[in-house]
């Protein structure tokens, strides 16, 4: 089959699909006027259901999600277009060019031993790249805020906007590479004991200071993020996984009360109390 008859490519489709929403001259009203601030929160859930589905191994939801996330690469992409910045295949060679980089074991003669080498190999190369970033921002900057993005840290390019957990843990995967870091987990419970203490004092002051609670709370989050990366589990992982278990057996807590004509709004601590006890009783194998 010659070329000029081929059959354009699905991602061909996207891409003119997504051109004709945004075109001014009949596209959609309500794709025309977003822009790369308005996308960014659809961003961020397309990606939190990726997740869902994987954690709830579901293949055909990954594969609908995963065409969902697609779309937002396509529209961030569209709109840098049309205002000259870069298009979707400028997007698509940028990542090509870092994975190739980024695995000189793979497409060059470097020899990797094994995953862990490789793992160290990729976050040395990551450094290169954010203290080479660094300094092409202070080329461009001018006075003290040059030299302030010119000054390397093992903190840089840490993304603000990540949910708090995933920025922590990144955090202290960053410091301990460095070797700030506790040399075991049970150093780690023994910090989350201090910071719980710290928690309660402010709970029992006299006068409660609302941002110190807060404060103390923030602390007691951030040793628990580093006990689970301490004890190699994904805190958000294991807090997602937290949560649906808690909200299955909150449902079966109604489901008991409905039995007895009654609803969590009828009942009262006690009896909760007690259908807790024994849904967690009924779960047990």
């Amino acid at each position: 089959m010659t070329e000029q008859h081929a059959r354009p490519r699905p991602i061909d489709d996207l891409l003119a699909i997504m051109a004709r929403l945004r075109d001014p001259d009949g596209g959609c009203p309500w794709d025309l006027e977003q822009t790369f601030a308005t996308i960014v929160p659809y961003t961020i859930e397309e990606a939190y259901e990726v997740a869902d589905a994987i954690e709830r191994d579901d293949m055909h939801e990954l594969q609908d999600e995963l065409g969902d996330l697609l779309l937002q690469v396509v529209f961030h992409s569209r709109m840098a277009e049309e205002e000259g910045h870069f298009a979707f295949n400028d997007v698509v060679g940028s990542i090509c060019h870092k994975m190739i980089r980024r695995h000189p074991n793979v497409f060059a003669d470097a020899v990797t031993e094994d995953a862990e080498a490789q793992r160290v190999a990729w976050e040395e190369q990551k450094a290169q790249e954010r203290a080479a970033k660094a300094a092409r921002r202070a080329d461009a900057g001018e006075g003290a805020g040059a030299a302030a993005d010119a000054r390397h840290s093992v903190l840089d390019g840490l993304p603000v906007a990540l949910p708090a957990l995933t920025r922590a843990l990144k955090i202290q995967n960053r410091v301990g590479r460095v070797g700030f870091d506790w040399p075991a987990a049970v150093q780690v419970i023994d910090k989350i004991e201090e910071e719980l203490e710290e928690v309660r004092e402010e709970l029992d002051a006299p006068v409660r200071d609302q941002d110190r609670v807060a404060e103390e709370i923030g602390d007691l989050l951030f040793a628990v993020a580093n006990l689970a990366r301490k004890a190699d589990v994904d805190p958000e992982s294991a807090l997602r996984h937290a949560n649906a278990k808690f909200e299955k057996r909150f449902r079966a807590v109604e489901d008991h009360l409905e039995k007895r004509g009654r609803s969590p709004e009828t009942s009262d601590l006690e009896e909760m109390e007690a259908l807790w006890g024994q849904v967690k009783r009924d779960a047990r194998p």
